[in-house]
Formats: structure tokens, C-alpha cells, sequence
């Protein structure tokens, strides 16, 4: 066997085991796991181990793919049930407040650095993207009200296409090779946006049903289809000149809310793929920067990320907000995690594949910004949420079903877990009020297993196997979730088990 191929299997698993327990270190001590992950990388670097890598044009292929992973897990693991009512916000912030967002720092850039306009919108470009992989991570350990933070994963799900499409555009003009009216650009910008948004989402309905009518011979396959649906929408959508990062991350958002067997399998690897493409892709990017260079981009990266804190992104919210009613704290909570991360520093390698005059200075000046900004941010937001009165601590109710199928039966197998706030601890099984082709057939508790019968008692942590007809299964789904809400008498309470949201 190639005894290079074997080191570089070596060294990729260590560089992973190693990830990990840095991920727990980094837990913690409240710190952002990207941090820990660049770090290894710049330590495997020129400055450190003296491993050499300067592909930028190998990094922007890798950071893409890696990028495509994060998009998909994040609309796999979102709810449409909390992101309903925010769709409106998230996809505001995602357009409106990027134009807002570059167009204040470019302005305020070359007033201060006195950069080329040019220059200048090309650097305000590359860093007015939220980072998805930054948001989901820190957000959904933070007890915050679910519209809220639900545009936030919005629009770091969404606005990556709008910048990179941006600075695709700028690096182009910089360069002599697009001399199109703004006015047709920015129409070509749109459709592409559009068309991405449709293929997305036709790909996941018609994925969903495919996956549903589907009898696959391990169990294991349902996990790498749902991921490679994601992938093909992604695809898709680039082949035919739309977006293809709105595509992937529509496509999961509806997967992951669709009724599909072994859901919660998929979503578990889905989770997996992403850490593992995050710990993969900050840990190239600390490989691809050069420690000599960066003291000289202190300067202008602190300017740049205090123009973007306090002036940009608060500029960015209030305008795209305003039409929402949204709370002040809430406003205020929002422009200060606008969370930078790999995001800006891949798409900061676009401007140097390209050629760019100063994409050097760029790539430099972001990287030095993301690690800064990083972790003021990272550090403070769970103080921000409890200075601003909007953490809401909640004890989860809702139960999680997960369905596998029996085909030669027409049935489903769902297994459910009895969460601690959940109103199902203490119901009777009759009191369930199943459908007649549903029943609780097996229960395990204390890590004993034990077949019910109608004197039997849900209990908070039970772990319970249900068997329903599959025409049933959608109404026993929505019966379980009813009872785990407001109780036994849940029908009485206009409870019907479908998704609900809080502000």
C-alpha cells in the first residue's frame, strides 16, 4: 500500500480524535469549537509542524463540499414548526440586511483605510454572511424564544447564496471580466436565488415521497439518501445556473420535516457529517493562513469588525425588522449574534482563485476578524440573552417519534421516549385514545422491558414501541403529541397535536 496514502490516513484520524476531545474541552470553557479547530490547523501549519498548504483553489473546491454538508444538516435539524412564523424576518436579514449590511462598511472602509471602492465592497461582502455551522451550534444550546432564534438560523441558512453570488460578481468586475448594467446583474442575482428556492424545495417533497414508498434493504441506506438528496439538490441547482446553496438548504428543511423511516437515524448522521465537514474544514483554513502576515491585518480587521458590530449589522436588523413588530431585545439580541466563521473565510478564497488585486489583504484581514469576533461573541452571548430578559428556560413536552417500516404488514414501527415536562407521565393507555389499528406494545423502563395492558401507566422516561396501520400512523403521531401537551383531557383543551410556536 502507498505509504503516503497510509500517513495521511494517520494523520486524518488523529487530526479528528483530536477535534473531538477539543470539542469537549471547548464546551468547557464556553468556548467556540472553531476556535480550537483553527488552532490545530495553524499549529499543523508552516509555523508550527511545517506542513505546507497554499492551495487556495483545492480549499474553495473542499470548503464548498463542507459547506453543502453544514446547509444540509442545519435544514434537516430545523422545525418548520419554529421557523414558520420567521421565514418573514430570516429571509429579510438575508437580503435586505446584506445590502444594507455591505453597503455601510464599505462606506465607512474606505472613509477610514482609504480602500478602492471596489476593494472595499468586496471585503464588506465577504464578511456580511452569518455563518451556519457558527449559528446552529451556539443558538440551540441557548434557551431563547424560538421566532427569534429561528430567523436567525434563517438567515444564516440562506444568506450565504445572496454573498457569494456577491462577490462572484465583484471579483469578476475587479478583474475586467463582467462589464453588465448593475440593474441586470442584480436581476440575474435574483432568478438565480428563485430558481434555487424551487428546485430545493421540489427535490425534498418528491425525495420525501421516494423515501417514504421506498422499502430499502438495510436501515442504514435511509440515513445516506436523505444526505444525498441534500447533495443533489445542491447539484442540481448549480448545473442549471441557479443557486445551489438555497437549494440545499430548503431541500433539507424539507426532509427534515417530512415523515420519513428512520428519521431520527438520519438526522443523528446528518449531525455526524457536519462536525465531522466543520473539524475538516477550519482545521484546512488554519493550514492555509500564514501567521507572518497576520499582525499587519490587526489593525484593519478590528476596524472592520467594530464597523460591523456596532454600526452595519445593528443598521441591517432595524431596516429589515422594523416590518415585523419584533421586540427591541429581541432586535438587539439578533444584531449581536450575527456569528462569523468559516463561512467569510472560504468565501474569502473566491477573490484569490480569481486573481483579485488585494484578495491577499482580504483573505488576511477576515481571518484575523472571524477569530476576534468569534470569540467576543461566542463568549457573551448567553450574558447578552440574560441582560436583555430573553432567556426562556423550557422544559421540552413534545414527544419524538420515530417510525420504521414493515412492509409486508402495511405497518409502522414507531418508538417514542417520554420526555421530563412531558403531560404523558402518569396516563393510562386507554386514556391514549389510539386509533383502533394502533397500540403500545412493548415498554421499557428502568431498563426493564415489559408488555402493557390497559392498567398500565406511562411514566416520564419510558421508552415505548408502538406498532399503527400506516394509514393511522399520522393521527396516532398527533394524538401522542396532544396527551404529551395538555394531558388526558387534551381534546377537551382544543389541543389537536399539531406543530406549535412561541415567541
Amino acid at each position: 500500500m502507498n505509504t503516503t496514502v497510509t500517513v495521511a490516513l494517520a494523520v486524518g484520524a488523529l487530526v479528528v480524535l483530536v477535534a473531538a476531545v477539543a470539542l469537549r474541552l471547548a464546551d468547557r470553557l464556553g468556548l467556540p469549537s472553531l476556535l480550537l479547530y483553527l488552532a490545530l490547523g495553524v499549529a499543523l501549519g508552516e509555523a508550527g509542524v511545517g506542513v505546507q498548504f497554499e492551495d487556495f483553489s483545492l480549499t474553495r473546491t473542499l470548503g464548498v463540499a463542507a459547506l453543502v454538508v453544514i446547509l444540509a444538516e442545519g435544514g434537516l435539524t430545523t422545525r418548520w414548526a419554529d421557523v414558520r412564523r420567521a421565514i418573514g424576518p430570516g429571509l429579510t436579514l438575508s437580503t435586505v440586511g446584506v445590502v444594507i449590511s455591505v453597503a455601510a462598511t464599505a462606506a465607512v472602509v474606505v472613509w477610514l483605510l482609504d480602500l478602492s471602492w471596489g476593494l472595499a465592497l468586496l471585503l464588506a461582502a465577504v464578511v456580511s454572511s452569518t455563518d451556519a455551522a457558527a449559528v446552529f451550534a451556539t443558538l440551540r444550546r441557548l434557551p431563547l424564544p424560538r421566532r427569534m432564534a429561528a430567523a436567525l438560523e434563517v438567515e444564516s441558512g440562506l444568506n450565504d447564496a445572496p454573498v457569494i453570488l456577491l462577490v462572484i460578481v465583484l471579483a469578476d468586475r475587479l478583474t475586467g471580466g463582467d462589464a453588465s448594467p448593475w440593474w441586470l446583474t442584480v436581476l440575474e442575482v435574483a432568478g438565480e436565488l428563485v430558481g434555487g428556492a424551487v428546485i430545493g424545495v421540489v427535490l425534498g417533497f418528491g425525495g420525501a415521497e421516494l423515501l417514504r414508498r421506498s422499502a430499502l434493504p438495510l436501515s442504514g441506506f435511509y440515513p445516506l439518501a436523505t444526505l444525498a438528496l441534500c447533495v443533489l439538490a445542491f447539484s442540481s441547482a448549480t448545473l442549471l445556473h441557479t443557486s445551489g446553496f438555497v437549494a440545499v438548504y430548503l431541500c433539507g428543511l424539507v426532509l427534515g420535516n417530512a415523515t420519513l423511516p428512520h428519521r431520527s437515524a438520519s438526522i443523528g448522521f446528518a449531525e455526524g457529517m457536519a462536525s465531522l465537514a466543520q473539524i475538516g474544514l477550519f482545521v484546512m483554513l488554519g493550514l492555509l493562513v500564514s501567521p507572518g502576515r497576520l499582525p499587519d491585518a490587526v489593525g484593519p480587521a478590528l476596524l472592520v469588525g467594530l464597523v460591523l458590530l456596532l454600526l452595519a449589522r445593528p443598521l441591517s436588523v432595524a431596516a429589515s425588522l422594523v416590518w415585523f413588530r419584533m421586540p427591541w431585545a429581541q432586535q438587539a439580541f439578533i444584531s449581536w449574534a450575527g456569528l462569523r466563521g468559516a463561512v467569510p473565510i472560504v468565501v474569502a478564497t473566491f477573490p484569490l482563485t480569481a486573481h483579485v488585486p488585494g484578495a491577499a489583504y482580504v483573505f488576511d484581514t477576515v481571518f484575523v476578524l472571524v477569530v476576534v469576533f468569534t470569540l467576543v461573541q461566542g463568549w457573551s452571548l448567553p450574558w447578552v440573552a440574560r441582560r436583555l430578559g430573553i432567556a426562556t428556560p423550557l422544559a421540552p413536552r413534545d414527544v419524538q417519534v420515530e417510525s420504521a417500516p414493515l412492509e409486508e404488514l402495511d405497518a409502522d414501527l414507531m418508538q417514542m421516549t417520554i420526555p421530563a415536562g412531558s403531560r404523558l407521565h402518569g396516563v393510562y393507555l386507554p386514556e391514549l385514545r389510539l386509533p383502533e389499528d394502533a397500540a403500545v406494545v412493548l415498554i421499557v423502563r428502568g431498563g426493564h422491558s415489559f408488555v402493557p395492558d390497559e392498567t398500565t401507566r406511562l411514566m416520564r422516561g419510558d421508552q415505548a414501541l408502538l406498532v399503527s396501520a400506516r394509514r393511522s400512523r399520522a393521527e396516532a403521531e398527533r394524538r401522542l403529541r396532544a396527551v404529551s401537551r395538555a394531558g388526558r383531557l387534551a381534546s377537551w383543551r382544543g389541543e389537536t397535536g399539531s406543530a406549535t410556536e412561541q415567541d
